[in-house]
């Protein structure tokens, strides 16, 4: 492996390949993380949320080789998905009332 083809590119290439590498690295580590915190039960320890991380943490390592095998189209779709269900569904359950997020959002908390 070298990285010498993509320190050749252009700057527009390697800013879009570098930040890629680490929103990976960091969605990876906030889906992974969420199997941890169970404050919103809905099926004993577990919520939905649960669901879309482990949706993540499967789909994640799939549209990393759909990109690396040029499947440009299954890769896009599985961003796709990783952003509407791993980012902003997911993202939207942080903010039901009583959670943290909610707090921070709206300066008070609900009773559960």
């Amino acid at each position: 492996m070298t990285l010498a083809p993509l320190l050749n590119a252009s700057p527009a290439i390697q800013i879009h390949a570098f930040t890629a590498m680490a929103a990976i690295a960091l969605m990876f580590v906030v889906a992974a993380s969420s199997l941890f915190i169970h404050e919103l039960r809905m099926w004993g320890s577990w919520s939905p949320i649960h669901l879309l991380s482990i949706y993540v943490l499967i789909t994640l390592p799939l549209a990393v080789l759909a990109a690396h095998r040029h499947a440009t189209e299954r890769h896009r779709r599985a961003m796709i998905g990783l952003f509407v269900g791993g980012l902003v569904i997911a993202g939207l359950f942080t903010f039901y009332p009583g959670r943290i997020m909610h707090t921070v959002l709206f300066g008070y908390a609900q009773d559960r």
